[in-house]
């Protein structure tokens, strides 16, 4: 049985995103730039594809620029904060994705620019009150990066309550949102959200497309020089298959929304009750409020190291994480978690759920893991 629990770090793509994607790939082939009726075609498509996403987040259609990846959105919104708006102090946290923290350390050796970290809870949270300690204590043009779910515990912050801080002390905020875009409702409009990130391929979307919402009342400059694309943010001819497959999925998510939550939470209870019944000794690495798509296990009955263990379910068509993905296939004890105080001698999980997931599926993991431990 071929088993598909890593859906932190990708989704399948929905048959019907693809059905939507392929006239792109192959009789609408014009430059959306083009004056001809092939590239305006192509270029309505890509505008229709920018108002689907805002009518779903309830912001203005050219708040959107559209991009390759989370991490792109996450490196333009900090970098062009620093180089365009003036920002001279970014706070953040130890436990963010590393397009964050890669760019954040970065802009603080080339540009001189002061980082605070906030203190972490070891649920995976941010700690509110020493973000707006630092945020009393600070005089500087500042912007403030905080992702909204951790992306290997699934922990959910108060993006709401840091927003309305950030508002209350003057500063910019930006949110990676890439693990709960087209799972969780937002309105932008009604938010305190300066800059937030997204990804498709982590809601059953194409690899290879993303955006950044930077709110109208901002301009932030430009990060791609060339013809002006995406209002002259982010030059470059526009990946429309990708981003036609990416506002198709988020319609489809929201349109499902609540069906959806609703059976992959059921897919998650099962799976934590099979595997406290199995191994009774599991640890579930949770905070109050976490998201439904991610369950953080460790389990201390498993002597063999991480990459032996990944490596003995991928054998057996199981497909999990011992991390965050995006660390160039590396398998190694989590930054985030040993950050977080967890034993680096006992085997933390994280399993993630879509809606293409079966509790014959999940029998299956929970046999494999009981053989294991």
């Amino acid at each position: 049985m071929n088993v598909y629990l890593d859906n932190a770090a990708s989704t399948p793509v929905h048959k019907e995103v693809l059905e939507a994607m392929l006239p792109y790939l192959s009789t609408n082939y014009g430059n959306p730039s083009a004056i001809h009726s092939n590239g305006k075609r192509n270029k309505a498509a890509i505008e229709f594809s920018r108002k689907t996403i805002a009518k779903y987040l309830n912001c203005k259609a050219q708040e959107i620029i559209f991009c390759s990846s989370g991490t792109e959105a996450n490196n333009m919104a900090l970098k062009l904060a620093v180089e365009n708006l003036g920002v001279k102090h970014i706070i953040t946290s130890a436990i963010e994705h590393k397009s964050v923290l890669n760019i954040v350390l970065y802009l603080e050796e080339a540009k001189g620019i002061k980082v605070s970290y906030v203190d972490v809870n070891k649920d995976g949270t941010i700690d509110i009150d020493s973000l707006e300690s630092i945020l009393k204590d600070n005089n500087d043009n500042t912007l403030v990066s905080i992702m909204h779910a951790q992306n290997e515990l699934g922990s959910i912050n108060d993006i709401d309550k840091i927003g309305k801080l950030s508002k209350k002390y003057g500063t910019l905020f930006h949110t990676d949102t890439v693990q709960t875009i087209a799972h969780l409702p937002f309105n932008l409009k009604e938010s305190n959200i300066d800059f937030l990130s997204a990804s498709a391929h982590k809601f059953h979307g194409p690899l290879g497309s993303g955006f950044l919402y930077k709110n109208d009342k901002i301009k932030i400059g430009t990060w791609l020089h060339g013809g002006g694309h995406e209002r002259n943010v982010r030059s470059s001819t526009e990946n429309i298959s990708g981003i036609v497959g990416m506002s198709t999925a988020l319609k489809m998510a929201y349109d499902n929304l609540a069906a959806d939550r609703v059976k992959v939470l059921e897919l998650k209870n099962y799976l934590k009750q099979e595997l406290k019944k199995n191994i009774p000794d599991v640890v579930f690495n949770e905070a109050k409020e976490n998201l439904y798509t991610i369950l953080s296990v460790t389990f201390p009955g498993i002597k063999d190291d991480l990459a032996e263990v990944l490596i003995k379910l991928d054998m057996k068509g199981i497909a999990v994480a011992g991390g965050s993905a995006c660390s160039s296939g590396s398998i190694k004890f989590s930054k985030v978690l040993s950050k977080l105080g967890y034993n680096e001698n006992e085997t933390t999980l994280r399993i993630s759920f879509s809606v293409f997931n079966t509790k014959e599926e999940l029998d299956y993991t929970v046999k494999a893991l009981k053989e294991l431990c």
